[in-house]
């Protein structure tokens, strides 16, 4: 869906999330960035410092949406997900922060705007209309966060920022096989019920 040069074009949350935002993962407040995270292909090659910047909103996006899922989750594969963005995410977030000090970058301490967008969007739904709009965006921004790591492990020019995404990459395309496995568990359900069988 995304090229290695839309990088983070299309995400948040996440979730390194992350995201993730709208993905979560990963978007920063400049112009460049929003466009990065904005999950509709804007090519946008990014720095290491962008890339580290939407990584960290994007994280903290995936853990703030995991959370939710976790509380507002219908099905179990819905609430078992969320579980996991917040302890993988975190753990994720915690890896960025160390390579980030070792490499004097200053990291964002809030969500993006499109990411807080998304989070107050799928705040307001429950139930099985919950469950499908959280596996849809978990698919997205999954996709799109592999893509943007894939970009940074390959052509990153600072080896800690480098070597996070090369290290989190594995987790996150995990993360892409789990949410498609949910959103398969959940869309079904619904289409089945409403067919009546």
């Amino acid at each position: 869906m995304t090229t290695g040069k839309s990088v983070l074009a299309v995400i948040a949350t996440l979730s390194f999330s992350v995201c993730c935002a709208g993905s979560p993962l990963y978007a920063k407040t400049t112009k460049t960035t929003k466009q990065a995270s904005t999950h509709h292909g804007t090519a946008t090659a990014m720095t290491d410092q962008q890339f580290a910047d939407a990584a960290a909103q994007g994280g903290m996006a995936e853990v703030k949406l995991g959370q939710l899922a976790e509380d507002k989750g219908e099905n179990q594969p819905v609430k078992d997900f969320g579980k996991r963005m917040v302890t993988d995410h975190t753990k994720a977030d915690d890896d960025l922060k160390s390579a980030a000090q070792k490499d004097n970058i200053t990291l964002p301490d809030k969500m993006s705007a499109h990411d807080q967008a998304q989070y107050d969007r799928l705040s307001k739904l429950s139930g099985e209309a919950f469950d499908r709009a959280y596996a849809r965006d978990m698919v997205r921004d999954h996709r799109a966060d592999i893509a943007a790591f894939k970009h940074e492990a390959d052509d990153g020019k600072v080896t800690g920022i480098k070597d996070f995404a090369s290290q989190t990459l594995p987790t996150l395309e995990d993360h892409l096989k789990d949410a498609r496995q949910m959103y398969h568990t959940v869309e079904p359900a619904s289409t089945t019920k409403k067919s009546g069988q």
